[in-house]
């Protein structure tokens, strides 16, 4: 029964996501048949998989919402303010039941207020005002018990927005500035915002916001689907794996033998080709079996982004493309976090409210577009918005004021590393402080959640059009591409991502630039970093050889003394022990192990060392020589 339960949570909660997205869209099309039919089909089919596993209470609960649906569907009934009200309480009620079978509970009986309204917008007897109960107080309570003169948090932020749905009827005809005016919540923002972000489907009612997943969830990611198409492709090519093997054996058993003419040695040479090809193919198909579509992941916004504008009072629309393209399962889940920050950020300081739009001759509906694709072999993701822009003018000021940078480095910024300057730790411009805005870290974090998947984040920005941010992701984590690099005879790997080009560093070319030794490329000048400086290696000579590298906050020149290529890394974690600045080992066709380099923490060990000086007194030396 575990394993049908677990089963039923993933399909139910698919299945719940995406009617919460197509409630969405009936709000914005209430006379839609096709949408009130796929929605009722949603709670059909959960109905029967709680069935099978003896839920009463929420096969109770699915079932009167089918037939609130049914009757809609027929025409019987119209979709209402309140009707949207007690469907939005039914839907919250349904995950809290979901969290109750995730921890192994019977789900307990919903709220008797929440089923009596069901019954009433059955019978067509529900009247405006009688949903008021849906934005009472959330209490604590312990898992699996009834909520008792409250509504479970997950209801409680639906439960807002029914401020929203019980103004629609008159202000229909006042057009959708009164909408979103009337629509204001008597919930605090910074509380459905909090909500929004950091609450899961299957926490308990009334406790705190985590930002870490919990035992079960980890469990539960253990879990993916595969298209047998896929599977089939694996087992084939095992198949001719194993029939290349015997080939192989015959082959070391005739040279064993004695027989080492031309033809079998030519043999020989084709099945270890054959043998090539294959272990690649498979290689590449296994890569494919962790592969799933990012759409998973994106249903749950429109959601999440509805219910942030609506409690601002704002009026906006998540737009989702791309929904169909693959990323790594492991990546997809440790995306969602940045994601719903980034989304937060767009509705809470992107775009304006109606009133700035309209006095900046914009539609007073903003468009915010959560897109994917595939380039080449890396995964672009785009959150874009059509609101205010950035000032890269007022970010360096702020910066300065909050002493995150001096007034020299704001005068040497572009444009592009203006906008960057929402990363830094503590920068923020938002005037006041609140629970969940205002304190620097949101944007940080995403960054940093962004570069652990050796990714990279850039912002495109334009001033009264809106700001664009541009994730982009390697397809899979297992295989890293690195540039192999050396000192003296050990090699060691660096991101190839990260790398722009190699040039060797002529001893005339390194100048002293604020007491370190830098180089001009193209009319930039960067700082040369040796390699064995960041390991703490002593510098007994000037590097040979650069590599022009660059992060988010940065570009500098790496010095080496020789590089070794280009390999596709697969990665080895190192889990008991991993020193500081590595990102974990691979190994090479001929057996050696080399240390896969994380420069972020070796750049951020780098502002004390004794190699900057060192280095400087070399440059000097050359350059008197």
């Amino acid at each position: 029964m575990e394993d049908l339960l677990q089963d039923f949570l993933i399909e139910a909660g698919d299945l719940l996501s995406g009617v919460d997205n197509k409630l969405v869209d009936l709000e914005r099309s209430p006379d839609d048949r096709g949408l009130l039919n796929e929605i009722f089909r949603g709670f059909h089919t959960i109905k029967g998989g709680a069935g099978f596993l003896n839920a009463t209470e929420l096969v109770t609960l699915c079932h009167l919402t089918e037939n609130l649906f049914d009757n809609l569907r027929n025409g019987e009934l119209a979709v209402t303010p309140e009707i949207m009200d007690v469907i939005l309480a039914a839907t919250a009620t349904v995950r809290e039941m979901f969290a109750s079978l995730e921890q192994g509970m019977q789900p307990t009986a919903a709220d008797p207020d929440l089923i009596a309204r069901l019954r009433q917008a059955i019978a067509g007897e529900l009247v405006a005002g009688s949903a008021h109960e849906t934005t009472a107080p959330a209490q604590p309570a312990a898992a699996g018990q009834a909520v008792a003169g409250g509504a479970p948090d997950w209801e409680l932020l639906h439960g807002v927005v029914t401020g929203v749905a019980r103004v629609v009827q008159p202000v229909r005809e006042a057009g959708p500035v009164a909408a979103v005016v009337a629509a204001a919540p008597t919930r605090p923002p910074e509380e459905v915002i909090k909500a929004a972000v950091g609450r899961r489907a299957s926490d308990k009612p009334g406790s705190q916001v985590s930002t870490g997943r919990r035992d079960g969830e980890k469990q539960r990611d253990n879990s993916i689907r595969v298209d047998t198409t896929r599977l089939d492709q694996v087992l084939n090519l095992s198949g001719e794996i194993g029939l290349t093997k015997n080939r192989l054996n015959a082959l070391r058993s005739d040279i064993l033998s004695g027989r080492n003419d031309t033809e079998t040695l030519h043999s020989l040479d084709i099945a270890v080709s054959q043998l090539d090809l294959l272990v690649s193919d498979l290689q590449n198909a296994v890569m494919k079996t962790r592969m799933q579509p990012i759409g998973r992941l994106f249903q749950k916004y429109p959601r999440i982004a509805r219910d942030l504008a609506r409690s601002m009072g704002k009026d906006v629309e998540l737009v989702l493309a791309g929904e169909e393209t693959e990323i790594d399962k492991t990546m997809i889940e440790d995306l969602a976090d940045p994601i719903i920050h980034l989304i937060r950020n767009a509705v809470d300081h992107g775009v304006e409210d109606a009133a700035g739009r309209i006095a900046a001759g914009k539609p007073e509906k903003s468009i915010v577009r959560l897109e994917a694709r595939q380039e080449g072999d890396h995964i672009v993701i785009l959150v874009a918005d059509d609101g205010r822009g950035m000032n890269a003018e007022r970010l360096r000021a702020k910066a300065v004021e909050k002493g995150l940078i001096t007034d020299e480095e704001s005068n040497s910024m572009d444009e592009r590393q203006s906008f960057n300057l929402v990363f830094l730790p503590g920068f923020s411009m938002a005037a006041q402080v609140s629970d969940v805005s205002g304190r620097g870290v949101g944007m940080d974090v995403v960054r940093t959640n962004i570069q652990k998947l050796n990714g990279n984040i850039e912002i495109q920005s334009q001033l009264g059009k809106g700001t664009t941010f541009v994730i982009s992701l390697p397809l899979t984590l297992a295989i890293l591409p690195v540039l192999l690099v050396r000192l003296g005879d050990q090699p060691f790997a660096v991101p190839l991502s990260m790398v722009r080009e190699i040039l060797p560093i002529e001893a005339k070319e390194v100048q002293e630039v604020g007491g370190r030794a830098t180089m001009v490329v193209r009319g930039e000048v960067l700082p040369i970093m040796p390699l064995a400086g960041l390991l703490g290696w002593p510098l007994e000579r000037a590097p040979y050889y650069g590599v022009l590298m660059q992060t988010a906050e940065m570009s500098f020149i790496l010095g080496i003394d020789s590089f070794a290529g280009r390999e596709d890394a697969v990665i080895k974690s190192l889990d008991d022990f991993r020193p500081k600045g590595v990102a974990g080992v691979t190994t090479l066709s001929n057996g050696q192990i080399v240390l896969i380099l994380d420069m972020k923490e070796l750049l951020g060990s780098a502002g004390d060392q004794r190699w900057l000086s060192r280095l400087t007194m070399m440059a000097k030396q050359v350059a008197a020589a």
